[in-house]
């Protein structure tokens, strides 16, 4: 779990990124910051998705005011967020969609689109009308239990949100970005540096 990146939006070395961070970016950095901070507390809350607790309200408002489908998206990101860091000590901002992280998902044996388990898991995900909390916890638990980096977070609450925006095609990409064949799969977007890295 230490594909750390940074953002764009946020603050280098050599000051301020003149970008604005989106309202996503500005999540993911909330709750690297309870990682960073040791908020075990708060991570805690954000795993019990069933019983709204502090933690959610506070993700859920990093969405705004006025969209309510946005802060439920961010609520459940936040989750899915404290699922993969449960126990860790360093966060892990991701990198790439959802789709292009399951690729990693399986074993020496075969991983993604070679995993019948990766395969019918991306398969569930894409087929859902509404995101699908319950599969991309399950593609989640997957990845960290492979030792794999998740999506960006980031990207991966502006992807639910658009989730049924048919100019975004979000569950098309995903599977494109899932079954890409090896030697032509899509690069991810390249994974800014850490913090760390950045000051160096």
């Amino acid at each position: 779990m230490s594909d750390d990146a940074q953002p764009a939006g946020t603050a280098t070395a050599s000051g301020t990124d003149p970008r604005e961070p989106t309202r996503s970016q500005e999540l993911t950095q909330w709750l690297v910051g309870l990682v960073n901070g040791r908020d075990y507390g708060r991570l805690a809350e954000l795993r019990r998705p069933t019983i709204s607790q502090n933690a959610h309200v506070e993700a859920g408002w990093k969405a705004g005011w006025n969209d309510e489908r946005r802060r439920e998206v961010f609520e459940q990101v936040a989750f899915l967020f404290a699922v993969y860091h449960r126990g860790a000590v360093q966060p892990s901002w991701g990198y790439g969609s959802l789709g292009h992280s399951a690729r990693r998902i399986g074993s020496s044996i075969g991983r993604g689109p070679d995993d019948a388990g990766a395969a019918r898991l991306i398969d569930r995900i894409v087929s859902s009308r509404r995101p699908p909390l319950r599969h991309l916890q399950h593609a989640i638990t997957r990845l960290r239990s492979c030792g794999e980096p998740p999506p960006s977070w980031a990207r991966l609450a502006d992807d639910l949100v658009r989730w049924t925006d048919r100019e975004a095609r979000i569950r098309y990409r995903w599977t494109v970005d899932f079954h890409a064949p090896p030697n032509r799969a899509r690069a991810p977007e390249a994974a800014p540096t850490t913090p760390k890295d950045s000051q160096t």
